[in-house]
């Protein structure tokens, strides 16, 4: 039997909390199924259930912009600086083209390695000399809202964005496919250049009751792979090319197919992750009865939903 987590409050206080956002959310006639909140947008993002570290996460939620950066520690160094500046610094404007985002990358990456490398040098040793050999690495996947029925985003990495329609159950996201999250994500570094096969970047066309969210890997993965289990027969072929792997995602997929036989996708999977969303302490309750499932890795968690 598995051992579950303790949390700072107890779960009938969790349920409370729980029932408080639902409620919330219902005296202003507003849906869970939908999340069209009255704010601009809806923002979340923790560190690893159970360890004590620093999230290399960042989120970024604004009116017309909504941004995850999921910094990669497991190579060079200031990996949730890196993830939070790039957040910090992006444009007003989207980034389109591989071209212009080079050309952000040129005027940003400087200040932030400066920064760092001055911060290095007090440390010196060993940190210097990886700030120096590979410097700070992050994925990056961003959405800006540029007229009331469309939605520019770009990727790079393997942070998600999505577009969901409640009407037709149509999910949309700039993702490849289900089985490449198992390979090493293309991702930003402070040093040196971007490559221009890593680039995504589409067009959104919004309905009355869309909802455009993003997600660091690990929770993007859970609603892609959940999305999919729920139109197995559509996405068979694209869940069985994860089964026939020998990789974690793998038993992800097989638990969720084992699992959620008839799921449906809006009111299983996303209204109850963007009413956890609403508070961290239910983020990291739900995310942990996720992952306790067998159906969510173990990783930072980071999510945003651009509302309106």
């Amino acid at each position: 039997m598995m051992k579950r987590r303790k949390y700072p409050i107890t779960k009938k206080q969790l349920k409370q909390k729980k029932l408080l956002i639902k409620r919330s959310l219902e005296e202003r006639n507003l849906s869970t199924e939908t999340a069209t909140l009255h704010v601009e947008s809806l923002t979340c993002s923790i560190a690893k259930l159970g360890e004590q570290v620093v999230s290399e996460d960042a989120v970024r939620g604004e009116s017309h912009l909504i941004a995850v950066s999921d910094g990669a520690g497991g190579g060079g160094v200031y990996a949730e600086r890196w993830s939070a500046y790039l957040l910090q610094q992006l444009p007003a404007t989207p980034i389109t083209n591989f071209e212009e985002l080079d050309r952000w990358m040129a005027d940003i990456w400087e200040s932030f390695y400066n920064e760092c490398e001055a911060d290095a040098k007090q440390v010196g040793g060993m940190l210097l000399d990886k700030f120096y050999d590979e410097g700070s690495f992050a994925t990056l996947a961003a959405v800006w809202r540029t007229t009331p029925t469309q939605c520019v985003w770009m990727s790079y990495g393997d942070s998600v964005v999505f577009h969901y329609n409640p009407a037709t159950d149509v999910l949309e996201h700039s993702f490849t496919q289900l089985v490449d999250f198992a390979k090493p994500p293309f991702l930003l570094n402070c040093k040196d250049e971007a490559c221009a096969d890593g680039f995504r970047t589409g067009i959104f066309q919004l309905q009355p009751q869309s909802i455009v969210f993003a997600a660091t890997d690990a929770v993007a993965h859970y609603l892609l792979l959940m999305y999919q289990v729920s139109h197995r027969a559509q996405y068979a072929a694209e869940l069985q090319a994860v089964l026939d792997t020998s990789t974690k995602q793998r038993l992800l997929v097989q638990q969720a197919m084992d699992q959620q036989s008839g799921t449906l996708f809006k009111e299983e999977v996303l209204s109850q992750l963007l009413v956890a969303a609403n508070d961290p302490t239910l983020f990291a309750e739900h995310l942990g009865e996720l992952k306790d499932r067998g159906v969510l890795a173990h990783d930072d968690y980071s999510f945003a939903c651009l509302c309106h």
